[in-house]
Protein backbone atom coordinates (compact mmCIF):
# COMPACT_ATOMS: atom_id res chain seq x y z
CA UNK A 1 0.00 0.00 0.00
CA UNK A 2 1.38 3.62 -0.65
CA UNK A 3 0.16 5.93 2.30
CA UNK A 4 -1.04 3.49 4.97
CA UNK A 5 1.71 1.71 5.83
CA UNK A 6 1.73 -2.05 4.95
CA UNK A 7 0.88 -4.14 8.32
CA UNK A 8 0.89 -7.74 10.18
CA UNK A 9 -1.13 -7.98 12.97
CA UNK A 10 1.71 -8.59 15.26
CA UNK A 11 3.24 -5.05 13.73
CA UNK A 12 0.83 -3.01 14.01
CA UNK A 13 1.00 -2.08 17.84
CA UNK A 14 4.40 -1.00 16.89
CA UNK A 15 3.80 0.97 14.12
CA UNK A 16 0.87 2.86 15.30
CA UNK A 17 2.55 6.15 15.94
CA UNK A 18 3.60 6.14 12.52
CA UNK A 19 -0.30 5.79 10.67
CA UNK A 20 -2.38 7.35 14.09
CA UNK A 21 -4.39 10.85 12.65
CA UNK A 22 -5.45 12.48 15.65
CA UNK A 23 -9.42 13.49 16.11
CA UNK A 24 -9.50 16.25 18.94
CA UNK A 25 -12.38 17.42 18.65
CA UNK A 26 -11.65 20.82 19.42
CA UNK A 27 -10.17 20.26 22.82
CA UNK A 28 -6.65 19.39 21.71
CA UNK A 29 -5.16 15.30 21.96
CA UNK A 30 -6.11 14.79 25.31
CA UNK A 31 -9.42 15.81 25.14
CA UNK A 32 -10.10 12.27 23.72
CA UNK A 33 -11.43 9.92 26.32
CA UNK A 34 -9.13 6.67 26.82
CA UNK A 35 -12.38 4.78 25.09
CA UNK A 36 -12.27 7.02 22.26
CA UNK A 37 -8.66 5.87 20.83
CA UNK A 38 -9.87 2.93 18.10
CA UNK A 39 -7.71 1.07 15.93
CA UNK A 40 -9.44 -0.45 12.78
CA UNK A 41 -8.28 -2.53 10.50
CA UNK A 42 -9.07 -2.27 7.15
CA UNK A 43 -8.71 -5.22 4.06
CA UNK A 44 -7.06 -2.82 1.62
CA UNK A 45 -7.35 0.84 2.40
CA UNK A 46 -7.14 2.34 -1.07
CA UNK A 47 -9.59 -0.43 -2.17
CA UNK A 48 -12.74 1.74 -3.85
CA UNK A 49 -15.34 -0.95 -1.47
CA UNK A 50 -13.44 0.10 1.38
CA UNK A 51 -13.37 4.00 0.98
CA UNK A 52 -15.74 5.41 3.29
CA UNK A 53 -13.26 4.28 6.04
CA UNK A 54 -10.89 6.59 4.89
CA UNK A 55 -12.93 9.47 3.00
CA UNK A 56 -14.82 9.97 6.80
CA UNK A 57 -11.24 10.66 8.25
CA UNK A 58 -10.44 12.92 5.51
CA UNK A 59 -13.75 14.82 6.37
CA UNK A 60 -13.00 15.02 9.53
CA UNK A 61 -16.02 13.34 10.83
CA UNK A 62 -14.26 11.08 13.27
CA UNK A 63 -12.84 14.13 14.43
CA UNK A 64 -16.27 15.97 15.07
CA UNK A 65 -17.63 12.65 17.33
CA UNK A 66 -14.21 13.38 19.15
CA UNK A 67 -12.51 10.10 17.98
CA UNK A 68 -9.09 9.24 17.54
CA UNK A 69 -9.21 6.77 15.10
CA UNK A 70 -5.88 4.91 13.64
CA UNK A 71 -6.66 2.67 10.36
CA UNK A 72 -4.35 0.17 9.79
CA UNK A 73 -4.61 -1.96 6.41
CA UNK A 74 -4.08 -5.71 5.30
CA UNK A 75 -4.20 -6.48 1.63
CA UNK A 76 -7.21 -9.11 2.52
CA UNK A 77 -10.02 -9.39 4.62
CA UNK A 78 -9.68 -12.55 5.94
CA UNK A 79 -5.89 -11.06 7.51
CA UNK A 80 -8.07 -7.92 9.28
CA UNK A 81 -10.19 -10.97 11.23
CA UNK A 82 -7.27 -12.16 12.27
CA UNK A 83 -6.57 -8.86 13.78
CA UNK A 84 -9.44 -8.65 15.08
CA UNK A 85 -9.81 -12.11 16.67
CA UNK A 86 -6.38 -11.41 18.47
CA UNK A 87 -7.12 -8.60 19.86
CA UNK A 88 -4.81 -6.18 18.08
CA UNK A 89 -7.62 -4.06 16.96
CA UNK A 90 -11.16 -2.98 18.07
CA UNK A 91 -12.89 -3.17 14.95
CA UNK A 92 -12.14 -4.16 10.87
CA UNK A 93 -13.53 -2.52 7.69
CA UNK A 94 -14.26 -5.55 6.22
CA UNK A 95 -16.59 -8.21 4.50
CA UNK A 96 -19.69 -9.22 6.84
CA UNK A 97 -19.87 -12.86 5.56
CA UNK A 98 -16.66 -12.98 7.98
CA UNK A 99 -19.28 -12.00 10.74
CA UNK A 100 -20.67 -16.10 9.93
CA UNK A 101 -17.45 -17.52 9.48
CA UNK A 102 -16.60 -16.70 12.63
CA UNK A 103 -19.85 -17.72 14.42
CA UNK A 104 -19.65 -21.35 13.55
CA UNK A 105 -16.37 -21.26 14.73
CA UNK A 106 -17.27 -20.41 18.06
CA UNK A 107 -16.47 -16.04 17.82
CA UNK A 108 -18.91 -13.43 18.32
CA UNK A 109 -18.33 -10.50 15.74
CA UNK A 110 -21.18 -8.30 14.49
CA UNK A 111 -21.43 -5.66 11.81
CA UNK A 112 -22.51 -2.34 13.19
CA UNK A 113 -22.05 -0.66 10.14
CA UNK A 114 -23.68 -1.87 6.94
CA UNK A 115 -21.30 0.35 4.69
CA UNK A 116 -22.72 -1.94 1.09
CA UNK A 117 -25.72 -3.95 -0.14
CA UNK A 118 -23.63 -5.73 -3.18
CA UNK A 119 -20.05 -7.32 -2.87
CA UNK A 120 -18.39 -4.25 -5.31
CA UNK A 121 -16.51 -7.70 -6.97
CA UNK A 122 -15.59 -8.16 -10.63
CA UNK A 123 -14.43 -11.47 -11.89
CA UNK A 124 -11.86 -10.37 -14.71
CA UNK A 125 -9.93 -12.64 -17.12
CA UNK A 126 -6.76 -12.15 -19.26
CA UNK A 127 -7.28 -11.15 -23.04
CA UNK A 128 -5.29 -14.56 -24.00
CA UNK A 129 -7.49 -17.03 -21.79
CA UNK A 130 -10.67 -15.26 -22.93
CA UNK A 131 -11.46 -17.32 -25.32
CA UNK A 132 -12.38 -20.60 -23.15
CA UNK A 133 -13.25 -18.68 -19.78
CA UNK A 134 -16.66 -17.39 -20.85
CA UNK A 135 -18.51 -17.90 -17.48
CA UNK A 136 -18.01 -19.72 -13.99
CA UNK A 137 -18.68 -23.06 -16.27
CA UNK A 138 -15.38 -22.55 -17.12
CA UNK A 139 -13.43 -22.15 -14.21
CA UNK A 140 -12.45 -26.39 -13.84
CA UNK A 141 -8.95 -26.40 -14.32
CA UNK A 142 -7.98 -22.98 -14.11
CA UNK A 143 -6.00 -20.74 -11.88
CA UNK A 144 -8.42 -17.37 -10.93
CA UNK A 145 -6.51 -14.84 -8.68
CA UNK A 146 -8.12 -13.93 -5.57
CA UNK A 147 -6.98 -11.30 -2.25
CA UNK A 148 -6.44 -14.25 -0.22
CA UNK A 149 -7.21 -18.08 0.66
CA UNK A 150 -10.14 -17.40 3.14
CA UNK A 151 -10.85 -14.25 1.96
CA UNK A 152 -14.27 -12.95 0.28
CA UNK A 153 -13.09 -13.22 -2.96
CA UNK A 154 -12.13 -16.81 -2.29
CA UNK A 155 -15.76 -17.36 -0.80
CA UNK A 156 -17.61 -15.94 -4.00
CA UNK A 157 -15.57 -17.82 -6.21
CA UNK A 158 -16.06 -21.02 -5.03
CA UNK A 159 -19.84 -20.09 -4.79
CA UNK A 160 -19.61 -19.22 -8.42
CA UNK A 161 -17.79 -22.45 -9.33
CA UNK A 162 -20.11 -24.62 -7.39
CA UNK A 163 -23.34 -22.55 -8.74
CA UNK A 164 -22.57 -23.35 -11.95
CA UNK A 165 -21.44 -26.98 -11.99
CA UNK A 166 -17.72 -26.81 -10.91
CA UNK A 167 -16.25 -27.80 -7.84
CA UNK A 168 -13.71 -26.56 -5.28
CA UNK A 169 -11.02 -29.03 -6.38
CA UNK A 170 -11.80 -28.49 -10.19
CA UNK A 171 -9.58 -25.28 -10.23
CA UNK A 172 -6.86 -23.55 -8.35
CA UNK A 173 -7.12 -19.91 -6.21
CA UNK A 174 -3.90 -18.17 -6.36
CA UNK A 175 -3.82 -15.98 -3.18
CA UNK A 176 -2.69 -12.77 -5.67
CA UNK A 177 -3.35 -9.43 -3.31
CA UNK A 178 -4.83 -6.38 -5.29
CA UNK A 179 -3.63 -3.20 -7.35
CA UNK A 180 -0.20 -4.45 -8.91
CA UNK A 181 0.48 -8.31 -7.80
CA UNK A 182 -2.99 -8.78 -9.38
CA UNK A 183 -2.31 -6.88 -12.24
CA UNK A 184 0.96 -8.24 -12.55
CA UNK A 185 -0.04 -12.20 -12.15
CA UNK A 186 -2.45 -11.63 -15.21
CA UNK A 187 -0.26 -10.37 -17.15
CA UNK A 188 2.63 -13.22 -16.51
CA UNK A 189 0.11 -15.77 -16.94
CA UNK A 190 -0.04 -17.04 -13.40
CA UNK A 191 -3.65 -16.44 -13.30
CA UNK A 192 -6.42 -16.75 -16.50
CA UNK A 193 -9.17 -14.83 -14.49
CA UNK A 194 -9.78 -13.63 -11.25
CA UNK A 195 -11.99 -11.64 -8.54
CA UNK A 196 -11.06 -7.94 -7.81
CA UNK A 197 -12.27 -4.50 -7.10
CA UNK A 198 -12.18 -1.03 -8.31
CA UNK A 199 -9.22 0.64 -8.91
CA UNK A 200 -7.66 -2.75 -10.03
CA UNK A 201 -10.45 -3.12 -12.12
CA UNK A 202 -10.09 -0.13 -14.04
CA UNK A 203 -6.57 -0.21 -14.54
CA UNK A 204 -7.24 -3.63 -16.25
CA UNK A 205 -9.93 -2.74 -18.40
CA UNK A 206 -7.62 0.80 -19.27
CA UNK A 207 -4.62 -1.08 -19.84
CA UNK A 208 -6.76 -3.30 -22.12
CA UNK A 209 -4.95 -6.53 -20.18
CA UNK A 210 -8.52 -7.91 -19.58
CA UNK A 211 -12.48 -7.74 -19.90
CA UNK A 212 -15.23 -7.69 -17.08
CA UNK A 213 -16.61 -11.80 -16.77
CA UNK A 214 -18.82 -10.91 -14.13
CA UNK A 215 -19.85 -7.34 -12.41
CA UNK A 216 -21.11 -7.44 -8.92
CA UNK A 217 -20.50 -3.77 -8.19
CA UNK A 218 -24.22 -2.97 -8.39
CA UNK A 219 -27.34 -4.31 -6.60
CA UNK A 220 -28.79 -5.92 -9.88
CA UNK A 221 -25.28 -7.62 -10.82
CA UNK A 222 -25.53 -9.06 -7.22
CA UNK A 223 -28.53 -10.38 -7.85
CA UNK A 224 -27.74 -11.60 -11.19
CA UNK A 225 -24.78 -13.57 -9.64
CA UNK A 226 -25.26 -14.66 -6.42
CA UNK A 227 -29.69 -14.56 -6.16
CA UNK A 228 -29.79 -11.58 -4.00
CA UNK A 229 -28.52 -8.53 -2.01
CA UNK A 230 -24.66 -9.50 -0.53
CA UNK A 231 -24.22 -7.30 2.12
CA UNK A 232 -20.36 -7.02 1.97
CA UNK A 233 -18.13 -3.85 3.02
CA UNK A 234 -18.89 -3.32 6.97
CA UNK A 235 -17.87 -1.81 9.89
CA UNK A 236 -17.68 -5.36 12.39
CA UNK A 237 -16.57 -5.77 15.87
CA UNK A 238 -16.01 -8.25 18.62
CA UNK A 239 -20.06 -8.25 20.13
CA UNK A 240 -18.40 -8.27 23.83
CA UNK A 241 -17.06 -4.87 22.85
CA UNK A 242 -19.64 -3.00 21.08
CA UNK A 243 -21.83 -4.00 24.26
CA UNK A 244 -19.10 -2.86 26.92
CA UNK A 245 -18.71 0.72 24.95
CA UNK A 246 -21.99 1.36 23.03
CA UNK A 247 -20.99 5.03 23.11
CA UNK A 248 -17.93 5.13 21.29
CA UNK A 249 -19.61 2.42 18.78
CA UNK A 250 -22.45 5.23 18.56
CA UNK A 251 -19.38 7.72 17.75
CA UNK A 252 -18.57 5.80 15.17
CA UNK A 253 -21.52 4.98 13.30
CA UNK A 254 -22.54 8.25 13.73
CA UNK A 255 -18.90 9.23 11.45
CA UNK A 256 -19.29 6.39 8.96
CA UNK A 257 -23.18 6.70 8.31
CA UNK A 258 -22.81 11.05 7.45
CA UNK A 259 -19.78 9.73 5.12
CA UNK A 260 -22.53 7.73 3.32
CA UNK A 261 -24.86 10.43 3.19
CA UNK A 262 -22.29 12.56 2.22
CA UNK A 263 -21.15 10.23 -0.88
CA UNK A 264 -25.02 9.93 -1.96
CA UNK A 265 -24.77 13.61 -2.42
CA UNK A 266 -21.47 14.15 -4.45
CA UNK A 267 -20.06 13.16 -7.89
CA UNK A 268 -16.94 10.72 -7.93
CA UNK A 269 -15.02 14.09 -9.03
CA UNK A 270 -15.53 15.61 -5.37
CA UNK A 271 -15.06 12.38 -3.68
CA UNK A 272 -11.57 12.07 -5.67
CA UNK A 273 -10.68 15.57 -4.48
CA UNK A 274 -10.92 14.55 -0.86
CA UNK A 275 -8.94 11.31 -1.16
CA UNK A 276 -5.35 10.88 -0.82
CA UNK A 277 -3.50 11.77 -4.00
CA UNK A 278 -1.94 8.69 -4.26
CA UNK A 279 -4.52 6.74 -4.25
CA UNK A 280 -5.31 7.63 -7.80
CA UNK A 281 -3.01 5.24 -9.60
CA UNK A 282 -3.79 5.73 -12.77
CA UNK A 283 -4.40 9.00 -12.79
CA UNK A 284 -7.49 11.44 -11.50
CA UNK A 285 -9.95 10.68 -14.28
CA UNK A 286 -9.90 6.66 -13.79
CA UNK A 287 -9.87 7.14 -10.23
CA UNK A 288 -13.02 9.33 -10.29
CA UNK A 289 -14.13 6.55 -12.91
CA UNK A 290 -13.78 3.40 -10.53
CA UNK A 291 -15.42 5.49 -7.92
CA UNK A 292 -18.34 6.08 -9.93
CA UNK A 293 -18.77 2.47 -11.35
CA UNK A 294 -18.51 1.11 -7.73
CA UNK A 295 -20.99 3.86 -5.97
CA UNK A 296 -23.95 1.88 -6.05
CA UNK A 297 -23.09 -1.02 -3.83
CA UNK A 298 -23.19 1.63 -0.89
CA UNK A 299 -25.82 1.86 1.30
CA UNK A 300 -27.03 5.72 2.28
CA UNK A 301 -28.07 5.33 5.84
CA UNK A 302 -25.89 1.99 6.84
CA UNK A 303 -28.50 -0.23 7.54
CA UNK A 304 -28.41 -3.74 6.85
CA UNK A 305 -30.86 -5.03 3.73
CA UNK A 306 -33.45 -7.27 5.40
CA UNK A 307 -32.72 -9.81 3.07
CA UNK A 308 -29.00 -9.68 2.98
CA UNK A 309 -28.02 -11.85 5.74
CA UNK A 310 -29.53 -14.90 4.33
CA UNK A 311 -28.20 -14.38 0.87
CA UNK A 312 -24.57 -14.31 2.70
CA UNK A 313 -25.51 -17.67 4.58
CA UNK A 314 -27.26 -19.80 1.35
CA UNK A 315 -24.12 -18.35 -0.77
CA UNK A 316 -21.20 -19.72 1.99
CA UNK A 317 -23.21 -22.99 3.00
CA UNK A 318 -22.93 -24.05 -0.78
CA UNK A 319 -19.49 -24.24 -0.33
CA UNK A 320 -18.11 -23.75 2.83
CA UNK A 321 -17.61 -27.04 5.36
CA UNK A 322 -17.59 -25.38 8.54
CA UNK A 323 -20.94 -23.95 7.33
CA UNK A 324 -22.74 -26.41 5.60
CA UNK A 325 -24.74 -28.19 8.37
CA UNK A 326 -23.99 -25.79 11.40
CA UNK A 327 -26.38 -23.56 12.39
CA UNK A 328 -26.36 -19.81 12.50
CA UNK A 329 -28.07 -17.05 14.31
CA UNK A 330 -27.88 -14.41 12.19
CA UNK A 331 -29.68 -11.94 13.99
CA UNK A 332 -26.30 -11.82 16.43
CA UNK A 333 -23.93 -11.19 13.11
CA UNK A 334 -25.14 -7.61 12.76
CA UNK A 335 -27.22 -4.72 14.43
CA UNK A 336 -28.96 -1.73 13.29
CA UNK A 337 -28.74 -0.40 16.81
CA UNK A 338 -26.64 2.20 16.11
CA UNK A 339 -26.88 3.33 12.52
CA UNK A 340 -30.86 3.82 13.28
CA UNK A 341 -30.02 6.28 15.84
CA UNK A 342 -27.61 8.11 13.52
CA UNK A 343 -30.31 9.82 11.75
Amino acid sequence: MRTALKLSAAAAAATLALTTLTACGGGGPSAAPKDDSIKIMVGGLDKVIYLPARLTQQLGYFEDEGLKVTLLTEPAGVQATTSLVSGDVQGVVGFYDHTLDLQVKGKQVESVVQLAHAPGEVEVVANKAAGNLTSPKDFKGKKLGVTGLGSSTDFLTKYLAVKNGVQTNEFTPVAVGAGQTFISALQQGSIQGGMTTDPTVAQIVDKKLGKILIDMRTPEGSRQALGGPYPSSSLYMNTDWVNSHKETVQKLANALVKTLKWMSTHTSEQIVAKMPSDYAEGGKKLYAQAIKDTLPMFTKDGVMPADGPATVERVLKAFNPNLKNASVDLKKTYTTEFVKKSG
